[in-house]
């Protein structure tokens, strides 16, 4: 057989078993910093799926195989694809938290750093309150902005009353630091 024909079988078939998130380099991701509590949840996760997900599943699969013919078995064939699916999120989770820099939050700060909530006036006095978070752990409808971000950019090392422009897809607007905390508001420490 021809070697470089084996060589190019190889390079297709790993290239379809790579996971979109698994073919992006670590290093070119962003950021690698994140809140404790966004590496707690990382570390919840990466462990539900070892010790609940995958065991579920691989009860299913041997279950499913036991049934006899497996190239005609639904039950088996999604559940090797589901297996897959979990080892691939398993391996990613694995590297990315090997990979992440916890920052502790600071007691009380002047300026916007990582981990901050911000609330922002815009020019019509509404206010909008973000955290600046890790890449990992950004959820917009909670108000987490990654630090990434063209917000979070144009915020960081900024104090209370300081005007900030924020650039936009339809447009730059002002805005103004009305408050920065490092407690989550309306919760006490």
């Amino acid at each position: 057989m021809n070697k470089a024909f084996t060589k190019e079988d190889e390079a297709s078939l790993t290239d379809e078993a790579v996971a979109p998130e698994e073919a992006q380099p670590l290093k070119g991701s962003g950021a690698r910093y994140i809140t404790p509590e966004g590496f707690k949840r990382l570390q919840e996760e990466l462990q539900h799926i070892w010790k609940v997900e995958r065991p579920k599943v691989t009860a299913e699969v041997s279950a499913a195989a036991a049934q006899g013919d497996r190239s005609e078995n639904a039950e088996y064939i999604y559940g090797k694809k589901k297996l897959r699916e979990l080892d691939r999120r398993i391996r990613y989770l694995s590297k990315r938290l090997d990979s992440l820099t916890v920052v502790e939050q600071k007691d009380e700060a002047d300026r916007v750093l990582f981990g901050a909530w911000v609330t922002i006036e815009d020019e019509d006095g509404q206010a909008s309150t973000y955290r600046i978070v890790g890449p990992d752990e950004f959820d917009v409808k909670l108000g987490k902005i990654s630090v990434d971000s063209p917000v979070a950019k144009a915020l960081l090392g900024k104090k209370e009353g300081d005007e900030v422009t924020i650039q936009r897809p339809k447009g730059p607007t002002d805005v103004v630091v009305a408050s920065i905390s490092y407690r989550q508001p309306g919760k006490r420490n």
